[in-house]
C-alpha cells in the first residue's frame, strides 16, 4: 500500500524490540501516500498543543457538538473533526463548516482528500492512531469515535485519567469480554469483519502463544477503543505506530490487535479505566448509517 509501504514479518518482529533509536513503519510512506490535507489546515494543526479529535469518513455519522467544557479549556484545546468529501457533501447544510472559518460549531473541520484505503474503517484509523503524525506540536489528545458526543472538560479529563494516575495512555476496558479469541468470534458473528481475515490474525497470535485471557497490570487487556486519552511521548507514539501496523496487516477491528501489541510492547504507563468512566465521558448516539467502501 502506498500509505504504509510493505512491512515484512521480520520488520514487524523487529519493531517490538524496543531500542533508544528505531526506524518503524508508521504510515505516510513514499512521495504520494494519500490522506491529503491542504496547506491552510496543515498550518492550523501545527498550532494545537492539546486536541479533542474525531473523524467521519463515508458520511456515516452526524456531527455532535461537544459540551461540558470550561472557558479555560476552550482557550487551550483544539476540537478537530476530519471529514472526507463524501461526508462534506452529505452533511445537512446547517451543520457544514463555514467556508471562511472552516468551523462547524466548536469543531474545526479538516477535509481529507485522496484517502489511501478502500475500507473506510481503516482510513479512520489514521487520525485515531496516528494523531502524532497529524498534530506535530500536540502534547495531549483525546480521541472520540464519531458516534459519540463528548461531554466533559478536556483539561479535567487529562487530570483524572493521565496526570493523577501518572499514566501516558488511558483507554477503557472492554465491557462484554476479556478473551480476544471470543471477541474475534463476536466480530464475525456481527458481520464486522470477514471470517478468513479474523482467523488469519488470531491464528497468528495463537501460534505466538498469546493467551486467551491476557491481562496487563492486573486488568484485562481487551479494550474498547472508542475513547482514547493520551500524552504524545516517544513511547506512546511508538505504541500507536505498532498498533496501526497490526490494523493494516490484519483486520480494521482495532480491539483485536490492542491486547497483542500491549503484551509485546510492555513499556506503556497505561490507565485501563472501567466502562462506567467511558460512559461518563460521552453521550452514545450511534451511527446514522454504515460507511460504504470507496
Amino acid at each position: 500500500n502506498r500509505f504504509v509501504g510493505s512491512q515484512t514479518m521480520a520488520e514487524r518482529n523487529s519493531s517490538f524490540q524496543i531500542r533508544e533509536n528505531m526506524e518503524v513503519h508508521c504510515g505516510f510512506y513514499g512521495e504520494d501516500p494519500g490522506f491529503d490535507i491542504d496547506e491552510v489546515d496543515t498550518a492550523f494543526l501545527k498550532t494545537c498543543k492539546a486536541v479533542v479529535t474525531t473523524c467521519n469518513f463515508g458520511g456515516g455519522d452526524d456531527i455532535y457538538q461537544p459540551i461540558g467544557m470550561s472557558d479555560a479549556s476552550l482557550a487551550k484545546v483544539c476540537y478537530v473533526a476530519f471529514w472526507d468529501e463524501v461526508t462534506l457533501s452529505q452533511m445537512p447544510e446547517d451543520k457544514r463548516p463555514s467556508p471562511d472559518t472552516r468551523m462547524a460549531g466548536l469543531w474545526r473541520v479538516v477535509v481529507v482528500r485522496n484517502l489511501p484505503f478502500n475500507d473506510q474503517r481503516r482510513n479512520g484509523k489514521i487520525p485515531k492512531l496516528l494523531g502524532h503524525r497529524l498534530f506535530p506540536n500536540v502534547r495531549y489528545s483525546i480521541w472520540v469515535d464519531s458516534k459519540y458526543q463528548f461531554r466533559r472538560d478536556p483539561m479535567a479529563v487529562f487530570h483524572a485519567l493521565l496526570w493523577s494516575p501518572q499514566a501516558a495512555l488511558g483507554i477503557s476496558e472492554h465491557g462484554a469480554r476479556r478473551c480476544v479469541y471470543r471477541e474475534g468470534k463476536a466480530v464475525v458473528a456481527k458481520n464486522k469483519a470477514l471470517p478468513a481475515e479474523v482467523d488469519l490474525q488470531l491464528s497468528q497470535y495463537q501460534a505466538e502463544g498469546f493467551p486467551e485471557n491476557a491481562t496487563f497490570n492486573g486488568h484485562k487487556a481487551l479494550a474498547e477503543a472508542s475513547v482514547i486519552v493520551r500524552e504524545h511521548t516517544p513511547v506512546t507514539n511508538l505504541f500507536m505506530c505498532l498498533w496501526f501496523n497490526e490494523v493494516v496487516r490484519y483486520t480494521a477491528r482495532d480491539q483485536l490487535s490492542f491486547p497483542y501489541v500491549l503484551r509485546r510492547f510492555g513499556l506503556l504507563q497505561l490507565n485501563m479505566f472501567p466502562v462506567c468512566t467511558r460512559k461518563a465521558l460521552v453521550n452514545s448516539i450511534g451511527h446514522r448509517q454504515k460507511a460504504k467502501p470507496l
